[in-house]
């Protein structure tokens, strides 16, 4: 299909053109749209799915906004993490401890479960309302109609004025400046970028993308019981299905919340889903007591069935916790058109929260650099 056939887009509602294209309205594309309207750019976010957050996603309670449980990232730890801090101060953010009062449970150790004092982790904390909360302070400092959802993109070209990106229903967009915002392998699998060097295509590849083959259950009860019992809700299994349970209580206290990571790998988990939720909350009876068997909601999130998150590389490999990669995905490209920033192309805390936000954030400064 050629250009003439495609359906041109006005930027936004004026007639300024757009300065900086953003693919991918996570964590990442946020951050750098947040600072790249600070200084003035017009920015437009290009969003794949119907909603913003990417992997940061939360289970939503009866008041607006309000999120009672995360099914993404969950933790921060904002004495070691300073990007993390200073972000949550910009954006008026409060943190709690994760609640780790109580003993532990073995499970699949020898015999039954049984009680043991596990060791915490040294300013592990929470944030108040969910990662979530910093995916809606973020959106809420951007201008009105910056993000465009049920946008995903299918090409990108560099032209002699810019960058042109056209989107799976033929939309085309311009502007001079691009950032991508997505799962590095993704962007290798799912867009076609002509000019990009072989060394880049590599590093793109060769980049897992953190809890592309994840699944998290989130079970909601009442009250969160198990700290009465002088629990901290943590267990460590060797049998599973969950392999470990963590305390995930809101702040409010209002209600009591379990989760943990699924050990089942992705093809069991499609194969058999309701093996899978019994087995679940016969492991919580089995830690917990009965008390545990029926909870007010359980909800697994298994991101190895997102489209936007899940690679078929990913599935091909081992899950596997990205290092810091190469300088060349810090790098600009297309003649210093097109930038990329996700948690894991950042150079500290990649995969984290803290990569996010930091990948964003130098991606925005550094394009403003050469502005």
């Amino acid at each position: 299909m050629s250009l003439g056939k495609r359906s041109r887009v006005d930027a936004m509602d004026s007639n300024k053109p757009i300065d900086v294209l953003v693919v991918g309205a996570g964590l990442s594309g946020l951050t750098a749209a947040v600072c790249l309207q600070a200084a003035g750019l017009r920015v437009r976010i290009l969003e794949g799915a119907g909603s913003v957050g990417g992997r940061i996603k939360g289970i939503s309670g009866i008041e607006q906004n309000t999120i009672l449980a995360d099914l993404g990232p969950t933790w921060v730890w904002p004495r070691w993490q300073p990007v993390v801090e200073r972000w949550m101060g910009r954006l008026s953010l409060a943190q709690f401890p994760q609640y780790e009062a109580g003993d532990g449970i073995l499970d699949g150790y020898g015999g039954p479960p049984r009680r043991y004092p596990l060791p915490g982790q040294d300013g592990i904390a929470r944030i108040v309302g969910g990662p979530s909360a910093l995916v809606q302070a973020l959106a809420a400092q951007l201008d009105p109609d910056t993000i465009m959802t049920n946008a995903r993109v299918v090409e990108i070209k560099a032209t002699s004025a810019g960058i042109e990106v056209i989107t799976a229903d033929g939309a085309l967009f311009e502007a001079a400046h691009l950032i991508l915002a997505a799962p590095l392998r993704l962007i290798e699998e799912q867009i076609c970028i002509a000019g990009l060097p072989p060394e880049l295509l590599a590093a793109l590849r060769a980049t897992p993308t953190w809890m592309a083959q994840q699944a998290k259950a989130v079970a909601l009860y009442d009250e969160p019981f198990w700290r009465g019992e002088d629990l901290s809700g943590r267990v460590a299994s060797r049998t599973g299905p969950l392999m470990e349970v963590h305390d995930h209580t809101p702040a409010s206290g209002d209600i009591g919340a379990l989760f943990g990571f699924v050990g089942w790998d992705a093809a069991a988990r499609l194969q058999d889903p309701k093996a899978l939720r019994q087995t679940i909350l016969d492991q919580r009876v089995r830690c917990f007591g009965p008390r545990a068997e029926k909870p007010m909601q359980l909800v697994i999130q298994d991101w190895a069935q997102e489209p936007l998150t899940c690679s078929a590389a990913d599935l091909r490999e081992p899950p596997l916790h990205p290092d810091i990669g190469p300088a060349i995905l810090r790098q600009p490209h297309l003649d210093g058109r097109l930038w990329f920033a996700v948690s894991e192309s950042a150079d500290i805390s990649p995969g984290l929260i803290e990569g996010a936000l930091s990948a964003g954030e130098m991606a925005a400064q550094r394009l403003l650099v050469r502005i």
